[in-house]
């Protein structure tokens, strides 16, 4: 299945660009290295769930979708059953929607099955100060009553402002609060994780 190309920065707000100054940046995962957090979170996902019944997954959109999609590619792959996955746009439970000086752009939200009584993986790209999965909570609670809801991230770089810990985490990347994390996925088969280090 091919992925369509995603970028997101993850700063000291997703849709800031830093002012000024110049950025050292960095590959820190590289196509293969991604892969392999992958097959390894999958692997995490089906060991702590003794298996994949009764479990679904949601994609925090737009950084998560791509990372959820693969994810259910592999557990299906691996338990021989379908992984049921969606995605959800949490904008509009955002804490900071009323003091954005921009119209927010909201995402269709497409999830065909039902949460109740489920296991709920939320998939994301990158933690960072926990608010979108805060908000990510709220909109699955709003669609019915979990048994559990689990996170797998791609990437923890800390700095959280909420009390939320990843269940499954491709790689924890010690960052400074003004550095940038740069997801790429799909982008000409090359995807890559990069550090822009702020000044």
């Amino acid at each position: 299945m091919a992925f369509q190309a995603m970028v997101r920065n993850h700063g000291q707000d997703a849709r800031a660009t830093p002012k000024g100054g110049s950025m050292r940046q960095r590959k820190i995962l590289d196509q293969d290295e991604i892969n392999r957090a992958l097959r390894r979170i999958a692997h995490e996902i089906v060991e702590r769930n003794k298996g994949i019944a009764d479990l679904v997954l949601i994609g925090i959109r737009t950084g998560g979708e791509g990372f959820a999609r693969r994810l259910a590619a592999l557990l299906s792959e691996m338990e021989a059953v379908p992984a049921p996955v969606g995605f959800m746009d949490i904008t509009l439970y955002r804490d900071d929607i009323f003091h954005q000086k921009t119209h927010p752009v909201v995402h269709a939200t497409n999830i065909d099955f039902k949460v109740e009584g489920k296991t709920v993986v939320l998939v994301d790209d990158v933690l960072f100060t926990g608010r979108t999965v805060r908000a990510a909570l709220d909109a699955v609670i709003d669609l019915g009553r979990p048994r559990r809801i689990q996170l797998a991230v791609l990437i923890d770089r800390g700095h959280r402002e909420l009390p939320i810990r990843a269940d499954f985490v491709g790689r924890n990347i010690p960052t400074g609060r003004a550095d940038l994390v740069e997801v790429k996925v799909g982008q000409d088969g090359d995807d890559s994780v990069i550090l822009q280090e702020g000044e």
